[in-house]
C-alpha cells in the first residue's frame, strides 16, 4: 500500500470527496483506486476564511509500483511503513529469575509494566499512591474541602499526573519505530476513543483516563504482574562492583520490607522530591535540568475559538480551539504557553503541605466555559539555580510556599486580572472572566509569589501575545499562580543501555528522570525501558 500525506480538502467537504481527491493527487483513474484508510486528520487554520482539513491516508491502488515510481521525488507519496510493534524478547518457559520492578504507575510505569507483562516477565509495580478511583476521591478532597493527602493527589497514584490533565496524546519526539502507535493502540484497547488513532492532536480527558488505566491494570495482572499500592521506596541497597559502577540489590519499602531486585525501572514522575533526595544521598548520578515557572492564564473559550477559527468558531469538526505561543524577551528570557487546555479548568496540583501549585485539565468533550494554559518563563540551572543538582527543587518549593501564603494559607490560589498585573496594582474584584480553580482564588498581587524576571518577562510578552490572539491580554483575563511543575528540575542520567550512569540495574525514565514531557512521550519511554530491561535479563 501507499501512504499519501498532506491531502487537503475544504472543511465542510462531503465524505465521498476523499476518493476523487486521492485520484487527482496520485494521477490515477477512479477504477485504479481499490481502497483507502484515513490514518491521520488535522486542520490548517492559517487562513480563517478557508480552513482546510489535512489528511494522511493509506491507499491500495492497482499498479503500486508505477505510482511510486511516478512520485519518486514526492516526499508525501511513499510506501506505507510497517507500524506493527514487535517484542524484543520473550521470557523462556519456566523463567524464574528475580522479577523486574517498576516504581511508579504513571504513563511511563504503566507502559513499562504492560510491555514487560506481555513479554512474560511478570513485573512488580510499586506505587506510593492509591488505585485511581480512591485517588480521585482524595484529589476531590483538596479541590472541594482543602484537605491534602500527600501520598494521593494530582501527582501521586495510579495513572500519574497525566490522569488529571487534558489527556493530550501527541509529542514532538522522533518515533521511527512507531512506539507511539503501540501506545495509542493499547489505550484504545483499554477504552480510549478510537479517534485518537487518526486525529492529529488526539486527547482523552480525565474521566476516560480513569477507566483506561484500570483496564491496563487488569491486563497487567492477568499476565502475571503484581501491584503494591500505598508503598513508597524509602531507600535502595547497592553493592560495589569494583568497576566504578555499583549494582542495585534491592529496595527498602515503606512497610518495612526489603524487596530484592536487580532490574528496577524508576518512573516516579516529576514531583517525587523525597525519592530524588534519597537517590542523591546514595550517590546516584543526578544533574540539574532546565524547567519553567509562571502561572495559569484563563480566557473564555469563545474568545479563543473566534481568534483561531473566525467564522468557523464552534464548528463540530474543529471543536474547542487551542493555541501555542512563544515570545523571546529583551531580557533574554523566553515566555511560552504550556499544556494548553481548551474548554477545561485550572486545578490544584500540590503534593506537599503548605504549598500551592496550579495545573490544567479538560474532559474529553472540552466543553467547559474557559480555556486555560500555563504561561511560563524558561529557566536554567547555570543562571537561576546553580547550587547543586537539587537546587531546582528548592526554587520550586520557595515560590509554591509564597503562593500558599498569598492565597490565604488555605490552598486557595493567588489570582490577578491581567489588566491589574500590567498596571502593577493588586486585583480587588473580578471582571468578565470567572476563574475555575478550586478550592478558590484569592485576588491579590502576583508579584509577591513570582520572581522578578518572570514579572518583567510577562509585562513584555502579554501585549505581544495579544497581537497574535485577540483578547489574550484583555484586562479581565485571569492569572492564577503558581505553575512550577512544568517538568522535572533534575535528570537522572542514563547511558545507552538505559541504565543509570553509575548504578547497574537502575533504569531511570519518564518525566521524573528528565526523559519525557507529557503522557505520550513518557509512555514511549516506558516501552524503551521495558525493552532494555528484557534484553538485560536475557543476556545475564
Amino acid at each position: 500500500m501507499i501512504r499519501l500525506s498532506q491531502l487537503t480538502l475544504p472543511l465542510d467537504h462531503p465524505a465521498e470527496a476523499i476518493a476523487p481527491a486521492i485520484c487527482v493527487r496520485l494521477g490515477i483513474e477512479a477504477e485504479a483506486l481499490r481502497s483507502f484508510e484515513v490514518v491521520r486528520r488535522g486542520n490548517d487554520a492559517r487562513k480563517k476564511s478557508a480552513i482546510l482539513l489535512v489528511y494522511t491516508v493509506d491507499v491500495d491502488v492497482a499498479d503500486e509500483t508505477a505510482v511510486l515510481a511516478r512520485h519518486a521525488n514526492d516526499h508525501d507519496v511513499r510506501p506505507r511503513p510497517d507500524t506493527a510493534y514487535k517484542f524484543v524478547a520473550t521470557a523462556p518457559d519456566g523463567w524464574s529469575c528475580l522479577r523486574p520492578v517498576v516504581i511508579g504507575a504513571g504513563p511511563c510505569g504503566l507502559l513499562a509494566g504492560l510491555v514487560l507483562a506481555q513479554m512474560g516477565f511478570r513485573p512488580i509495580i510499586v506505587e506510593r499512591g492509591k488505585v485511581v478511583r480512591q485517588r480521585t476521591k482524595d484529589t476531590w478532597g483538596l479541590w472541594r474541602r482543602s484537605v491534602l493527602d500527600p501520598d494521593s493527589n494530582v501527582q501521586f497514584g495510579e495513572g500519574g499526573a497525566g490522569t488529571f490533565s487534558d489527556g493530550k496524546l501527541y509529542c514532538r519526539i522522533k518515533d521511527p519505530r512507531f512506539l507511539g502507535r503501540k501506545v495509542l493502540e493499547e489505550f484504545v484497547k483499554a477504552g480510549a476513543p478510537g479517534d485518537i488513532l487518526t486525529e492529529a492532536h488526539p486527547h482523552i480527558g480525565t474521566f476516560r483516563l480513569v477507566t483506561m488505566v484500570e483496564s491496563i491494570r487488569e491486563t497487567i495482572e492477568s499476565l502475571g504482574g503484581e501491584y503494591r499500592w500505598q508503598t513508597r521506596v524509602d531507600d535502595i541497597e547497592l553493592d560495589e562492583t569494583g568497576d566504578g559502577r555499583r549494582r542495585l540489590r534491592g529496595l527498602h519499602l515503606s512497610d518495612g520490607s526489603f524487596l530484592e531486585a536487580d532490574h528496577v525501572i524508576l518512573a516516579v514522575g516529576h514531583s517525587a522530591r523525597p525519592t530524588f533526595e534519597m537517590l542523591h544521598r546514595r550517590g546516584v548520578h543526578i544533574e540539574p535540568k532546565p524547567f519553567s515557572i509562571g502561572v495559569r492564564i484563563e480566557h473564555p473559550q469563545s474568545w479563543v475559538d473566534e481568534a483561531r477559527y473566525g467564522k468557523f468558531a464552534r464548528h463540530p469538526i474543529l471543536g474547542a480551539a487551542a493555541y501555542s505561543l512563544a515570545h523571546h524577551c529583551k531580557n533574554g528570557r523566553t515566555v511560552y504557553s504550556f499544556c494548553m487546555c481548551p474548554g477545561g479548568r485550572v486545578v490544584a496540583a500540590t503534593s506537599e503541605e503548605g504549598r500551592v501549585v496550579t495545573n490544567g485539565m479538560s474532559q474529553y468533550s472540552r466543553a467547559e466555559f474557559n480555556a486555560n494554559s500555563g504561561l511560563v518563563v524558561a529557566i536554567e540551572p547555570e543562571r537561576d539555580y546553580p547550587d547543586g543538582p537539587l537546587a531546582g527543587i528548592g526554587l520550586q518549593r520557595r515560590w509554591e510556599s509564597l503562593a500558599y501564603v498569598a492565597g490565604g494559607s488555605n490552598y486557595n490560589a493567588p489570582g490577578q486580572k491581567v489588566g491589574d498585573f500590567l498596571a502593577r496594582r493588586a486585583s480587588t474584584e473580578l471582571g468578565s472572566v470567572t476563574p475555575s480553580y478550586k478550592p478558590g482564588v484569592t485576588l491579590t498581587d502576583l508579584t509577591t509569589c513570582l520572581p522578578d524576571y518572570v514579572i518583567e518577562s510577562f509585562h513584555e510578552a502579554l501585549p505581544a501575545f495579544g497581537r497574535q490572539i485577540r483578547h489574550y491580554d484583555h484586562p479581565d483575563a485571569v492569572m492564577t499562580g503558581v505553575e512550577t511543575r512544568t517538568s522535572s528540575p533534575i535528570r537522572i542520567t542514563r547511558g545507552k543501555d538505559y541504565q543509570s550512569l553509575n548504578v547497574k540495574g537502575l533504569f531511570p525514565g519518564g518525566e521524573g528522570a528528565g526523559y519525557a514531557g507529557g503522557i505520550l512521550s513518557a509512555a514511549i519511554d516506558g516501552i524503551k525501558l521495558a525493552e532494555a530491561v528484557a534484553k538485560s535479563i536475557m543476556v545475564r
